[in-house]
This record gives C-alpha cells, structure tokens and sequence, in this order.
C-alpha cells in the first residue's frame, strides 16, 4: 500500500483533493452542495492532466447543469433504488448481518481515535464519510483511510461498474477515487446478494439499508 509518509507531499495532496472532491460529489445534491459547486470546479482545474479530473469534472459539470430537482430525481435513482449500486461498503461485504454491525463498530471506534465525528446521522461506512476522513486528517489518519478503501476497493470496482451499466455521470467520482488507490490488494466480492440476517445489527438497526436517503 502506499503510504503518506512514502509519497512527495504533491502526490499525497492531489489525492487528498481528489478524494475531498468526490466525497463532495458523492453527497445528495442539495443546496449546500450546490452552493459549492464553483469551489469544487476550480479545485478539479488544480489536477491538471491527472486521470482523475476528466472524471470528477463530468460530475461537476452534471451538478451545475441539471436543474435542482431533476439533479435530485438521477441521484436518488441511482444510488437509492438497488443496493449494488448504494454507497455503504460494508453492505458489499457483509450484507444484512451481524458481521455488517461489528465493521460498523470498529470504523466508529477508528474514526473517535483520530477525533474525526460523523455528523448528519450517517452510517460510518458511507463512501463520502470516509473520503473525508481520509482527505482530511493528519498522516496517521490518512495511513488508515488509505487501508480501509484498500479493504473496500472490491466494492468499489462494483459499484463503478454497476453505475456504468446505468450511464450515469456519478461514476466519475468513483472512478476518481479509484484512481488514488493502489492496486495490490484483492478481496472477491460475491456474484449473487449477501447474505441477509434480522438480528445482531444493534448498535446500528438502520444498517440494513442499501440506499443513501
């Protein structure tokens, strides 16, 4: 795995921006998103010929270009109404299981280590979760961040294909990250659904949702 401490201070921050970009994007697309949306742009103009900014554009550009509603009717049909293409990790994984409430657990417990709060009442393994705690905290942090979406890379080559599949401008931000991210570690992710489970999903009973809303 790469490292903070192994790569130049610009390759380490133009990950950071990337990742940082795509958490943005990656958010149901409110007014707040909205309001940000020039800020977004220029930093995707600082990556210059990076590969990742051909995708974080076209996202970007799809933002500015739909109007309000229509751009929150694509993100709900998107990544709201199949779970292969929702943006928590650890379902890919662990589906409806007890397994699924432990890794919810533990990033808690990782994130509270490295002062880091999730705020809005989301699940801790919503992809722009935790790119923001990757983009964002000091170089123990990132070292962890960059494990984590090691771990879930699988998912992530999934849900990037899935989103393929439905031509959506979304993949960029996806295909962005995947672009920060070394290569070296595989995990196969099931062809059939995960498995499913009723119970054991305490402390977090919302976790068998696929979607984002």
């Amino acid at each position: 795995m790469r490292l903070f401490g192994r790569r130049s201070h610009a390759s380490a921050r133009t990950d950071a921006v990337i990742r940082q970009v795509a958490a943005w994007c990656l958010h149901y697309p409110d007014d707040a998103l909205r309001r940000n949306l020039g800020l977004l742009g220029d930093c995707v103009g600082e990556l210059g010929d990076h590969e990742a900014a051909g995708h974080l554009r076209a996202v970007v550009e799809h933002l500015r270009s739909t109007p309000a509603r229509e751009a929150e009717q694509h993100y709900v049909e998107v990544f709201d109404t199949k779970p292969r293409r929702g943006l928590y990790l650890t379902w890919y994984l662990h589906g409806d299981t007890r397994l699924r409430g432990g890794a919810l657990a533990e990033l808690v417990a990782l994130y509270r280590s490295h002062d880091f709060q999730v705020e809005g009442g989301e699940l801790p393994d919503y992809l722009p979760v935790l790119l923001e705690f990757t983009a964002t905290g000091g170089p123990a942090a990132v070292r962890e961040g960059e494990r984590l979406l090691a771990r879930f890379r699988p998912a992530l080559e999934l849900l990037a294909r899935k989103l393929d599949e439905v031509t959506t401008p979304y993949v960029g931000a996806v295909r962005g990250v995947l672009s920060t991210m070394p290569r070296e570690h595989r995990q196969e992710i099931p062809v059939g659904p995960p498995p499913r489970e009723h119970v054991g999903l305490d402390p977090y009973p919302s976790a068998a949702r696929g979607g984002n809303r």
